[in-house]
């Protein structure tokens, strides 16, 4: 199985992913005006009000720390490491790129999750790229496979990942049984995911800012202290990168290749750009301002926080610790728990297994959210179907805390590619509308106004649209 599961990856990563992935955003890198570097500084303005939800909807804060939870998980510790001792320090230069091309493609897709969002029975904004192939493509069938996909990413295979990495940081730290681990975790993640959307939201905006702000500050500080061999640390990412890096700096044995797959899978996974599963987040905001773009601009910075800033966080322990340059005898996890163990004491290993727990324990809340957001596509939102997708999360949770790294990782691998191929697909037919959308949202700015969308400027989209989604407040 191992040997399958690798040959599959290397084969959607070695000869789709790759392309796919930097087309992709350079396209709408280039469609949409070079978004990442013209909106930045709407970033607050499109956080501004967020305090209150909207009639229907959740916060532009919330919607973001949701996204955040699932982003920020065992992508940003083990990945991280992984993607180095795979690829070596050049991988950590290719994830920067691969997050600054993904920040476009990110914008696509989360502006189309808004634009093409709808009410449920209680009211609440539903959306995702299955609602967007479905009323902007017109091909339910294709939403249907997507939502397929991302079930089992979401409701299974991805909370392997994240099970496995905090059994393993937890048993290295402290030797707690992984079996405990599991099943302790599972039964909190329990707690949390029936209050719904709404207390998973709440959760999310308390804990994520704080779980990302303790690892970070750390990390600079550990930074700072080592301020000195940093000059070193940046040359020796970058000549990596390259193939410069010589010989007796001891990464002889790493290819550019390996040091751009590697970066660019463990980035997708950490910032899940282009994949297709934040727009379920950002399709569920009452967005202020009142348009699509809005929502794009917000998660697009998502993307920068989590690999930009806290990946990065994590590369400079793993490296700063030296093991960018020889082989250790550990991997994912346990390699940043040795590396931050070197840096500051026996303490460290502790202190990175606590805060695995957090990352990944609202990553399994997020990812629940995301499953049971696409099994209402689906219309199999009947109570026995939602406790049978609980049933099946939990499940992965203890069984993720018991199965071995690699084939855990080339799973998450494979299903990754798959839908990401189908949702960048769609958002590249859809690339118009997306145009449209950010050139909409720059002309209003540029006059002086708040941003409201309007579908009646636009009547061959306003068709597309769900009744009394875009109903428009007055301007402000």
């Amino acid at each position: 199985m191992p040997d399958f599961l690798s040959f599959i990856s290397e084969i959607l990563w070695g000869s789709v992913m790759i392309y796919l992935l930097l087309g992709c955003g350079i396209w709408f890198t280039w469609r949409t005006g070079y978004i990442q570097f013209r909106y930045i500084r709407q970033f607050s303005k499109s956080l501004k009000r967020s305090l209150k939800p909207g009639d229907g909807g959740l916060t532009s804060f919330q919607v973001l720390c949701i996204s955040l939870a699932a982003r920020v998980g065992s992508g940003n510790l083990a990945g991280v490491a992984l993607a180095i001792t795979v690829g070596g320090p050049g991988a950590v230069f290719w994830m920067w790129v691969a997050a600054i091309i993904g920040m476009a493609s990110s914008f696509a897709e989360c502006s189309l999750a808004q634009l093409y969002k709808e009410r449920d029975a209680s009211g609440q904004f539903r959306g995702g790229p299955a609602w967007y192939m479905t009323r902007g493509l017109g091909m339910r069938w294709m939403g249907v496979l997507f939502s397929l996909f991302l079930l089992l990413a979401y409701g299974l295979i991805f909370n392997i990942v994240q099970a496995n990495s905090t059994a393993h940081a937890l048993k290295y730290a402290f030797d707690i049984p992984r079996s405990v681990t599991g099943v302790v975790m599972a039964f909190l993640a329990l707690l949390v995911i029936m209050r719904g959307l709404k207390g998973v939201a709440r959760l999310s905006q308390w804990l994520v800012p704080l779980m990302a702000l303790v690892w970070v500050v750390t990390c600079l500080l550990i930074s700072l202290w080592h301020i000195v061999e940093m000059p070193a640390i940046i040359n020796m990412i970058i000549r990596s990168a390259f193939g410069w890096q010589e010989a007796a700096a001891g990464a002889v044995g790493y290819s550019v290749s390996q040091a751009i797959t590697s970066g660019f899978q463990r980035s997708m996974f950490s910032n899940e750009a282009g994949m297709g599963s934040t727009p379920n987040a950002a399709a569920a905001a009452a967005s202020f301002p009142p348009h699509p773009a809005a929502q794009g601009i917000v998660q697009m910075i998502g993307v920068l926080i989590d690999t930009i800033v806290i990946c990065s966080a994590s590369a400079m322990v793993v490296l700063l610790a030296g093991h960018g340059t020889r082989t250790t005898g550990y991997d994912g996890i346990q390699l940043i728990q040795h590396a931050m163990s070197v840096l500051v004491g026996h303490w460290g290993a502790s202190f990175v297994a606590l805060v695995m727990v957090m990352f990944a324990f609202t990553s399994i809340v997020a990812n629940y959210v995301y499953a049971e957001n696409n099994l209402i596509f689906l219309r199999c939102n009947k109570p026995w179907a939602i406790w049978l997708l609980r049933i099946g999360t939990l499940l992965m949770v203890v069984m993720g805390s018991q199965l071995s790294l690699p084939v855990v990782w080339q799973l998450a691998d494979v299903i990754m590619a798959l839908m990401a191929i189908t949702n960048l697909s769609a958002i590249l037919l859809l690339s118009p509308v997306v145009k449209i959308i950010a050139l909409d949202y720059l002309r209003q700015r540029k006059l002086g106004v708040t941003p409201v969308f309007d579908p009646d400027y636009y009547p061959e989209i306003a068709r597309q649209l769900a009744p009394e989604s875009w109903d428009q407040p007055p301007r402000q």
